[in-house]
């Protein structure tokens, strides 16, 4: 509650806090637009391997000319400038830097910019999301090795569902489970960057008019998306997902409490502490009444009478047998609000949530019949889709995540709606980000008692 008044005093010192973002897509322009704004917070450096288009995005943004493009770092140290420049290395080195923010949205290239803040001890803030989803675990483990904050990005869905969390269990409840809203229905996990403007009922003149990435929209239809989000919340927060994964309930804000409540007392959950998407649509396509299709919720049981009492007291809604109930919040602003992570971490040296173990994991599972010697092409593309699955599940299965299902060659066909395992590919063991991940998969390799029946299973 006090991190305003903390930046006020860094400012009244003169030690502004430094900041420097990889990546200025639409997550960093929205950063950019806010931080401009923060007395006591200084933008040292953009990277973008395209300068120029860095620049374009602080002028959308709001910065004066002037403001941008210091002939160096150490020009902008001095000037309170921002020095724009094409290397993530040169950013992360730099003298003074505190906080540095990824939002590139590529695996590899997190990996190797946590682990660049890890060596010069900058904190660092993973707008990422694929990149925590595919080695956060370890990551997080190097960071606090080195001594600096690793965090998830305020702003973005996992990091405000983690605070809700936090909220529920510092005041003593248990959460049943955690999550955010999305447009679902079970047809998009076929969808490809050919069919998915059609989903969104976009026309074709819409599409070519605006700026538009259909691969990326595609992981925000088919399931990915939701599948990295709620990998990195089940890693941050202590929960799991449900064996069979999401199952993206349709559900609106006032039934939370009935759905978000386990089989075993008439709701959808498989197990308390679980991650759960709801879809703002009914499975016949109708829209769900006061949906939550851009927000995120926790649900919470009241642990005896008196608790439950006071829930009907003060109004909470509940399900029928008033022990369940929840809160949401019904919308997330990205890039708006990330200052919040970068200010917790430079001033609290707190995480705005952080994986704590690995417990969720997202594998590339075929959208459709896939032929030996096919090439996959990731996330939102034509081949596979990320599914959820607990991460001891994935590991005993041997299966191929997501974030590095991007140009690798099939040796072996794979049925449609069956997941992609290592053994099916060929890969290059000595890639950085495969390598990194490798690592990671040994060091949370769980006792295998169960490990030929999961092979067995995905036969």
């Amino acid at each position: 509650m006090n991190l305003f008044a903390l930046l006020q005093k860094r400012a009244a010192a003169g030690k502004p806090v430094r900041v420097g973002l990889i990546g200025a897509g639409k997550f960093g322009t929205m950063f950019l637009a806010q931080a401009r704004r923060l007395n006591g917070l200084h933008l040292y450096g953009v990277a973008d391997l395209a300068p120029e288009r860095a620049k374009a995005s602080l002028g959308r943004a709001g910065w004066l000319p002037e403001q941008i493009g210091a002939g160096s770092f150490a020009e902008a140290l001095k000037s309170g400038a921002t020095h724009v420049t094409d290397s993530a290395e040169a950013l992360i080195k730099a003298d003074g830097m505190e906080v540095v923010i990824d939002a590139t949205g590529s695996p590899a290239a997190g990996i190797r910019h946590a682990l660049m803040a890890c060596a010069h001890g900058r904190h660092i803030v993973m707008v990422n999301v694929e990149a925590d989803a595919l080695a956060g675990p370890l990551l997080a483990q190097q960071a606090e090795q080195a001594g600096i904050v690793y965090s998830l990005a305020y702003g973005d869905q996992p990091a405000l569902i983690a605070e809700m969390v936090d909220w529920a269990r510092a005041t003593g409840f248990d959460v049943i489970a955690a999550g955010k809203g999305t447009k679902y229905l079970p047809v998009y996990h076929a969808a490809t960057p050919q069919t998915v403007w059609q989903h969104y009922g976009f026309t074709d003149e819409q599409v070519a008019n605006g700026d538009f990435n259909a691969q990326m929209f595609n992981s925000f239809l088919d399931g990915t998306k939701s599948g990295i989000e709620m990998a990195a919340v089940a890693n941050a927060c202590d929960l799991t997902p449900a064996p069979d994964g999401l199952a993206f309930p349709p559900c609106g804000v006032d039934d939370l409490p009935m759905v978000m409540r386990p089989a075993v007392a008439g709701g959808h959950l498989h197990h308390k502490g679980q991650v759960e998407v709801i879809s703002s649509l009914e499975r016949d396509g109708r829209p769900v009444f006061r949906d939550l299709r851009w927000g995120v919720y926790v649900a919470f049981e009241a642990p005896n009478d008196y608790v439950k009492r006071c829930f009907a007291e003060y109004g909470l809604r509940t399900d029928d047998s008033g022990r369940y109930s929840a809160m949401y919040k019904p919308y997330h602003l990205i890039g708006l609000e990330l200052s919040i992570s970068v200010l917790s971490a430079a001033l609290r040296g707190e995480p705005t949530g952080c994986p704590r173990g690995f417990r969720g994991d997202v594998v590339a599972t075929a959208k459709r019949d896939l032929a030996a010697g096919e090439k996959l092409d990731g996330e939102g593309g034509y081949t596979v889709w990320g599914k959820l699955m607990p991460a001891a599940d994935s590991l005993r299965l041997g299966g191929l995540p997501i974030g590095l299902a991007h140009n690798v060659t099939l040796r072996q066909p794979v049925k449609a709606g069956r997941p992609v395992r290592w053994s099916d590919v060929a890969y290059d063991a000595t890639d950085d980000a495969i390598a990194f991940r490798r690592r990671m998969e040994q060091a949370f390799m769980p006792p295998d008692p169960a490990g030929k029946e999961a092979a067995r299973a995905a036969e």
